[in-house]
């Protein structure tokens, strides 16, 4: 089954907006602050993410809804007017189409996919990703190779996710379990989830972002998870970004909210950030979580996935579930 994942908007050919975000109020409102209060209609925190961008790449964006619309309407939009250059980031749009489905692009698109493996595969110290799902055999396999042969000794893979995703929640759990494996108790990886706090009560956050950095040296972050829908099946637009400043202070910005800290009390280095604050933290919230008393920060460890079975669950439901 293929549909219109993708979050975009198009303003005149010179602004765009790409991310995760829906533009809906479907299932509840999805604004989103540092907090991530509790929203009575959706009966969780909400965490997102999107992108304003100007400059050449907003052609590109504006193309791609130029394609489609002619695909379905039979309707040519006037071309597309070239946009000038606006600051100093270089950006490229990148995105999945599925083969078969556009005349104009019959063989498909899948630079989404291509874009993440590459970087998977060239990562050196860390890899940090915020996704809805983690369902991707070739995700999967790129990570678990990196965790079996680590590039330097402190390598880290770091992954926010829901504490429980809507929808393939044994996928994303079989998948961890394989992770861990890979990892064989280096402490090389770490899965963490969100809370939002209020006294005593504790509501999950719903992650629902899609970002992805690493090395503070490569950055995405648009509208595909990573399952196979998102990244053969469906419509989805993303950014890259190889700007260093770009990818370290969204990077600090991220973790100063996750962690409730402030952006300059963060170590720079993102190892150690990692082994001094996300870890013991998560591992003390966890222990709360487990023996029913109340949390006192938003960072949560998620349970490690112990039964072999669950483990092998995820990546073969995975395939059946994404088609």
């Amino acid at each position: 089954m293929h549909c219109h994942h993708e979050k975009t908007i198009v303003i005149d050919d010179r602004v765009a907006f790409v991310g995760g975000i829906d533009l809906t109020s479907e299932s509840g409102d999805r604004y989103d602050t540092n907090d991530h209060p509790n929203r009575r209609d959706l009966g969780i925190g909400w965490h997102d993410a999107c992108a304003k961008i100007e400059g050449p790449a907003v052609s590109d964006v504006a193309e791609h809804f130029r394609m489609r619309w002619h695909e379905v309407t039979g309707e040519t939009l006037a071309p597309v007017e070239p946009t000038a250059p606006a600051g100093g980031i270089e950006l490229q749009i990148v995105r999945t189409v599925p083969e078969k489905i556009y005349t104009a692009v019959p063989r498909g698109d899948f630079r989404i996919l291509e874009s993440y493996l590459r970087a998977i595969q060239g990562a050196q110290q860390f890899i940090y990703f915020e996704n809805q799902f983690l369902w991707s055999p070739e995700i999967t396999a790129a990570l678990h190779s990196k965790l079996v042969n680590p590039p330097r000794p402190d390598f880290r893979l770091l992954l926010l996710l829901p504490a429980k995703p809507n929808t393939g929640s044994d996928d994303t759990r079989g998948v961890l379990g394989e992770l861990i494996e890979a990892d064989d108790d280096d402490a090389r990886m770490l899965a963490c989830t969100l809370y939002a706090r209020s006294g005593p009560r504790a509501d999950p956050v719903y992650v629902h972002a899609k970002i992805a950095i690493i090395d503070d040296a490569w950055l995405t972050l648009g509208s595909a998870n990573l399952n196979e829908h998102s990244l053969f099946n469906d419509t989805e637009m993303n950014f890259v970004s190889h700007d260093p400043d770009l990818a370290s202070q969204t990077r600090l910005r991220l973790w100063a909210e996750h962690l409730e800290l402030p952006i300059d009390e963060l170590p720079r280095d993102p190892t150690k950030a990692i082994d001094e604050l996300w870890k013991p933290i998560s591992k003390e919230q966890l222990e709360r979580r487990e023996e029913g008393q109340p949390l006192t920060h938003r960072l949560v460890r998620l349970p490690n996935v112990s039964r072999r079975s669950g483990r092998a669950l995820g990546p073969f439901s995975g395939i059946l579930v994404d088609g």
